[in-house]
């Protein structure tokens, strides 16, 4: 599919940030839409005006929210909880897991982001033995390698749809298939995806799929998601609870924890009603746009800056086939640090990570000469110009 180019860049107006800079870096912060301030404004209205009556509001808006990142993953309405960041749902994950049965291992690719390494390390505290699989490449997580270390004794595995550093897809398939073959669950982080890339969760067989707003959604921090396969609700049962997990939380029964028939069962204490809001303008427009015509233009935008990127010289550290790629591509040049810090003093908005290089990010509301551009200016950098 190849998305009207005039008809994405029609809404250009919808994002301010667009007239001040090139912003290319949506991965990381995606832009801020024109609508947020008003969603925040309707918040404080409601605030204002109802007091403790807004709550009816807020409540219809959170889940609002989840229904509207449902429609971006392949679940279905009510399906999709908000809690405040991706860490928050992985601890609500691991907490639904019995280290003592005779499954007690983890198993993940040594090129997840940070924040995966260090809650599930702190498993051990509680009975965990931890395998992290190396990858051959420094480019890809080494799925055959994954598989062969699951095995009988595995309880869980984590895995990024996309790497953060190198915009790799993973192929999650095989490692689904193992996974499920000796009893383990598959916990999909799609938090570099969602938004730019096509999901369907239950069709990928996934157990449980994390993310946030923050990135491609244009949502800004505060409002992640989680979804976890209905059928099993009451196999993993969650032991990090707050009283908005409970079936009746208005009753603020002080008896035994009765979990709520649904996904609210993991969303844990009170919802964080401003960063939802703030969240709501970006998860309309990526709705209102559709992924379909995004991958598109992403797909269309990231080619040219890989062909741009080759002819100048410079060194591409994602993958070049586009259905192995999600919505960034890293550049390296020598000294990337400096570069990147150069190019955002030129106003090509971009971020360095450590054992990459630069990341390049458009969105459907970047056009082809921003993206050229950048190429451009990055190879003058590396040059002295």
């Amino acid at each position: 599919m190849r998305v009207d180019a005039d008809l994405a860049l029609a809404r250009r107006a919808e994002f301010p940030i667009l007239s001040t800079c090139t912003y290319l870096i949506s991965n990381s912060l995606g832009a801020m839409p024109a609508r947020t301030p008003e969603r925040l404004a309707q918040y404080a209205r409601t605030w204002r005006e109802q007091g403790q009556l807004a709550w009816d509001e807020w409540l219809a808006a959170a889940r609002r929210a989840g229904d509207l990142i449902g429609a971006l993953i392949g679940a279905g309405a009510g399906e999709v909880t908000i809690l405040q960041n991706v860490s928050s749902c992985e601890w609500v994950l691991a907490s639904c897991l019995d280290y003592a049965k005779g499954r007690d291992k983890i198993v993940y690719s040594d090129l997840e982001f940070p924040t995966i390494h260090y809650l599930w390390q702190a498993q051990a505290r509680r009975g965990a033995r931890v395998e992290v699989v190396k990858s051959r490449d420094g480019l890809r997580a080494d799925v055959e390698a994954l598989c062969d270390a699951i095995d009988e004794r595995t309880v869980a595995v984590p895995i990024s749809h996309v790497l953060f550093r190198t915009s790799a897809v993973c192929d999650v398939a095989p490692i689904v298939e193992k996974a499920h073959r000796v009893g383990a669950y598959v916990f999909l982080d799609v938090f570099q995806s969602v938004g730019v890339f096509p999901i369907d969760a239950p069709a990928l067989g996934v157990d449980a799929v994390v993310g946030g707003c923050l990135k491609w959604l244009c949502g800004g921090p505060g409002a992640a998601f989680l979804w976890v396969r209905p059928d099993l609700y009451e196999r993993l049962s969650p032991a990090m609870i707050g009283w908005f997990g409970h079936k009746r939380p208005f009753d603020f029964d002080m008896g035994a924890f009765e979990p709520a028939d649904d996904v609210s069962r993991y969303s844990g204490g009170t919802s964080n009603m401003p960063a939802i809001y703030a969240a709501l303008g970006g998860l309309e427009i990526i709705n209102e746009v559709g992924v379909a015509h995004i991958r598109a233009r992403n797909v269309e935008l990231t080619e040219l800056l890989i062909e741009r990127a080759q002819q100048a010289g410079i060194t591409v550290r994602s993958p070049l086939d586009a259905k192995q790629r999600g919505g960034h591509v890293t550049l390296d040049v020598p000294d990337a640090r400096r570069a990147c810090d150069e190019l955002i003093r030129r106003k090509f908005m971009v971020d360095f990570r450590p054992n990459a290089g630069i990341r390049v990010a458009p969105h459907f509301y970047n056009t082809r000469d921003e993206v050229a551009a950048v190429a451009a200016e990055l190879a003058s950098i590396r040059d002295g110009r």
